[in-house]
């Protein structure tokens, strides 16, 4: 977990990453707008006249809930289940949020049959209609959850000094329909191009893998980013999917900057020549840089194989870090 020397300096952290929300803040408030009078959340229901929760509210109370984990729990014999506690909160939004998503495909799946199978009856008018609003609210209050759980996950990083990870699924966000067909199809064609737009960010990648034993100088790390970022502002970051060293590191620098990562998992059905095939398969996407950091023969693998395909590749040793500082966050 993250040390503070006081209060204060918590205090100061959580302040920081109030005041650095500018256009995060126009996102966040923009997942909670209502696009409809009416709110329809199952099949069965009726629709309603039900408001969405007020985005201030919901940002504070996200902020409280967790920050009153570590208050609690800090200098006390279970500060070290403090970090555990609050990674489960963030977890419940990501895991209700792909719940949600779950019941807005079935529901989109539902629309398309009906859009494709055009009736003239007022019962069909009536369901397209309500089947259309489903889908609306549904998609609202998953980008809602999305913006709750990336806020949390926000204080989670200023509390932990670590991004946090979900176990499943991936970690993405998004900041009128009446009952005719033609809208419907519109609805439909437009929906599924803005989840395609999620799940493929566009921009320059830039790769990044080390090792997960012995390394803590982040900032080392992190300035090498900076400059990237710098010279490549619109970049898409890639790393090799370790939860702790490098990886974490620069996880971390991508969420606090709100750059995109795409992790890169080796399939483990190709056993053994799983992370060489990754490595391969990063190489063939066309990085146009790439930070690698000491580790074991797969970074050296992937170091070789950019190498050769003319990648400026910046190399770290776990012997080029500074000196650890006191109380500083680790990631190893």
């Amino acid at each position: 977990m993250q040390t503070f020397n006081s209060f204060a300096d918590l205090a100061n952290a959580r302040i920081e990453l109030a005041d650095s929300r500018g256009p995060v803040t126009e996102a966040y408030d923009g997942a909670f707008l209502e696009h409809s009078d009416m709110a329809k959340l199952s099949v069965v229901d009726e629709p309603i006249t039900a408001d969405m929760p007020d985005a201030d509210m919901a940002r504070r109370a996200v902020e409280m809930a967790i920050g009153t984990i570590f208050d609690v729990l800090k200098d006390t014999r279970m500060e070290e289940f403090a970090q555990q506690l609050a990674w489960g909160m963030v977890n419940s939004f990501h895991m209700t949020a792909r719940l949600v998503e779950g019941r807005e495909d079935d529901a989109a799946k539902k629309l398309g049959e009906l859009a494709r199978h055009f009736d003239p009856s007022e019962i069909y008018a009536v369901e397209l209609e309500e089947t259309q609003l489903l889908v609306q609210t549904l998609q609202g209050c998953r980008e809602a959850l999305e913006a709750m759980r990336d806020h949390a996950s926000d204080v989670y990083r200023v509390e932990t000094g670590r991004p946090f990870t979900a176990t499943r699924g991936s970690q993405v966000s998004k900041n009128g329909v009446t009952a005719s067909q033609i809208q419907a199809r519109d609805f439909l064609a437009a929906r599924a191009k803005d989840r395609r737009a999620q799940f493929q960010p566009e921009g320059p990648l830039v790769v990044v893998s080390g090792g997960m034993k012995d390394w803590h100088d982040f900032e080392m790390i992190w300035d090498i980013l900076d400059d990237i970022k710098e010279r490549v502002p619109n970049m898409v970051l890639g790393t090799t999917g370790m939860r702790k060293g490098v990886d974490a590191m620069a996880n971390a620098w991508a969420q606090k900057n709100g750059v995109q990562t795409i992790l890169f998992m080796p399939d483990r059905r190709h056993g053994n020549r799983a992370p060489f095939l990754r490595n391969e398969n990063m190489v063939k996407l066309g990085p146009v840089e790439a930070i690698i950091g000491e580790g074991s023969g797969i970074q050296s693998n992937l170091a070789q194989r950019l190498r050769q395909a003319g990648v400026p590749v910046h190399i770290r040793r776990i012997a080029d870090q500074r000196q650890q500082k006191v109380g500083a966050s680790t990631f190893g």
